[in-house]
């Protein structure tokens, strides 16, 4: 059962992010809801992943605000996983475990909760390999799963399946919804439309830092409300 539900909704406030003067981001305004599939688009070097890492709370914005329903703190309830995801020099199962051993999980839990988390995402043949060993994208599982087994409320993840193959990338994609069909809220950043098609509720596409659309998916991929949007749409944004 995932943990803090109620961190839920998140508020980005005209959140923007500047550095040596260059704007990354600017005036980024959007609430988060609970139990939906957000997707955040856009073309390469828009801003998608500097604002995902100002969700999680990695970097901190310049300007605006970042509240949660349970305060404007970082919660503990989230996980993040990235596009190349750092694999310790240990084995798939001792990956898992120290995630639950820095969240205070203990002893037999530890064990328990690592084993099936790597049985929910089908590593669990696997477990005593060496996790730098592993294919791309059974490494990108096993990060899944260790970010699975701390229960959280929300998962961030940035461009999960930007540099698998195809059939790793329907593996990963089928293991993001089954976190999302056990509870978890997912924040996902791709540009990647026929997964976007797939997968997303909702839609916040940034286009050179900016918030461009911000809306349901079935009514951006429908009836883009910009022209920036029916450009990304129709492949002319890369």
């Amino acid at each position: 059962m995932n943990q803090g539900i109620d961190i839920l909704p998140l508020t980005l406030d005209r959140v923007g992010l500047a550095i040596a003067g260059h704007a990354i981001l600017d005036d980024v305004s959007a609430t988060i809801p609970r139990g939906t599939r957000t997707l955040i688009l856009g073309p390469n070097g828009a801003g998608k992943s500097t604002l995902l890492r100002i969700c999680h709370g990695l970097l901190a914005p310049t300007a605006g605000q970042v509240r949660w329903a349970a305060g404007n703190g970082r919660p503990r309830a989230q996980a993040m996983v990235f596009q190349r995801p750092v694999m310790l020099r240990r084995s798939a199962i001792a990956n898992v475990a120290y995630a639950l051993d820095l969240a205070g999980v203990r002893g037999d839990a530890r064990t328990t909760r690592a084993r099936a988390a790597l049985r929910r995402v089908g590593l669990d043949g696997i477990a005593g390999r060496s996790a730098r060993v592993l294919s791309g994208g059974e490494q990108q599982r096993l990060a899944l799963a260790r970010a699975w087994a701390l229960e959280p409320s929300i998962l961030f993840l940035d461009e999960p399946t930007a540099s698998l193959d195809p059939t790793a990338a329907r593996n990963v994609e089928a293991t993001v919804q089954a976190i999302h069909d056990a509870g978890t809220k997912i924040v996902m950043t791709t540009h990647n439309l026929a997964m976007a098609r797939r997968f997303a509720d909702d839609i916040l596409l940034i286009h050179e830092g900016r918030l461009v659309e911000h809306g349901s998916a079935a009514a951006f991929f429908a009836r883009p409300a910009t022209p920036i949007g029916r450009a990304f749409i129709e492949g002319e944004l890369s």
